[in-house]
């Protein structure tokens, strides 16, 4: 298996009945934030099989088809939707996913977090907090490793966003999750940890990475945060496209994306062909997602990509239209890394980006963006910790 492995991405879970399924959507519905810019993949996303084919019984390729051919393309959707049609292949464990398990007490994982709540190790500790953070991370390695037993790709665990400005908390927390995945017997290899793209989040995967641990950076709105991550070398950047272009209906000020429209683009796109050229021209290792996709034109300007995560009513519509010899769209890749070599950058853009250079180029966009993300994931994380405390100790104990 080469260093990408399988895409790094949230799957879906497997239900033993259609009773399970409606409870858990509706616990998940509940659990949701109230922000107003809420991230949408609260809950494991599914991605289609390495070997899926979309062609219709016609004997006529599709749209999906011809997508695929070029990026992988990974389906943005909720627990058991369209499961069967979509396989997955990797999963993540996040707070919200917890808070869904919790929320009903006969979904498969639930034995997954009393076994965490019942940990003797996070018993005998005499702080409360310790026993709290001790219980949160066995508690996401050990429904992580039911997870791992149903997908051959990664699982990926959620990294506390309450850690974001703190380095080594960011890798105390990556190396006591390593540890708890360690008992249960999940290797390493089929790990990756989702941290917040904050400076310190970034100077922490360059730790990791060098101790051969995988990170997934999520919450990518400026250059400068996916050129960082890309130096740290990150195995995978997330880029939020549609977040980018309804910020920039609704405000002014941010030089990058006002840059992007005096040229024409879409400030999101624009992000996303920056970011790959740079990686590919310069040789880093990182593998570039682009999330928030809002249509199938953003798929075909997006085609190049390394992941493009999907969402299913585009999916379908990609699906289910052919593509005959007068096909209606050129499915044409944007990008490649011939493409990439003939991208100018100026000084500025190739520059060793440092803690200062890198908060001066933050613009307003970022700044925003990047801190309504992390307050959801630390409403989260602070909803299953209240969780928690309420019902332990568990019977058994």
């Amino acid at each position: 298996m080469s260093s990408s492995l399988h895409s790094p991405l949230y799957s879906s879970l497997s239900s033993s009945s259609a009773l399970q399924e409606k409870k858990l959507r509706n616990a998940v519905n509940l659990a949701k934030s109230t922000l107003t810019f809420k991230p949408r993949r609260y809950i494991p996303l599914i991605r289609a099989s390495t070997g899926f084919s979309s062609s219709l019984d016609t004997g006529l390729s599709t749209e999906l088809d011809a997508v695929t051919s070029h990026s992988e393309i990974v389906p943005d959707t909720v627990i058991f939707d369209d499961f069967e049609k979509f396989p997955p292949t990797a999963a993540t464990v996040s707070s919200s996913l917890l808070l869904g398990i919790c929320g009903l007490p006969d979904t498969k994982f639930k034995s997954a977090v009393d076994r965490a709540l019942a940990d003797s190790e996070c018993y005998g500790l005499e702080n409360s907090d310790l026993q709290m953070s001790c219980f949160f991370n066995k508690a996401l390695a050990h429904v992580g490793g039911d997870l791992a037993k149903l997908v051959p790709g990664r699982v990926s665990t959620e990294v506390d966003a309450r850690l974001a400005y703190d380095t080594h908390g960011i890798v105390r927390k990556v190396h006591d999750l390593l540890k708890a995945y360690n008992e249960i017997e999940v290797p390493p290899e089929r790990l990756l940890f989702k941290i917040p793209a904050t400076w310190q989040g970034i100077e922490a995967s360059r730790v990791l990475e060098a101790e051969g641990i995988q990170t997934h950076l999520t919450f990518v709105y400026s250059f400068c945060q996916a050129a960082a991550a890309a130096q740290a070398g990150a195995s995978v950047i997330q880029i939020f496209v549609g977040r980018l272009r309804d910020w920039s209906r609704n405000h002014t000020g941010d030089s990058e994306i006002e840059s992007a429209l005096k040229r024409g683009e879409d400030p999101g796109l624009a992000l996303v062909t920056k970011a790959y050229n740079y990686i590919h021209k310069y040789g880093h290792k990182s593998k570039l997602m682009a999330a928030a996709v809002r249509n199938k034109q953003d798929v075909f300007n997006l085609l190049g990509v390394d992941y493009i995560i999907t969402p299913l009513k585009v999916l379908q519509s990609l699906k289910e239209s052919v593509t005959p010899p007068d096909e209606k769209y050129s499915f044409i890749r944007r990008l490649s890394p011939q493409s990439a070599a003939a991208f100018n950058f100026t000084q500025d853009e190739l520059q060793k980006w440092d803690q200062y250079s890198f908060s001066s180029a933050m613009g307003p966009a970022a700044v925003e963006l990047l801190t309504i993300g992390m307050d959801g994931y630390t409403n989260q994380a602070k909803r299953v910790e209240e969780f928690f405390g309420k019902i332990w100790p568990p019977p058994n104990v």
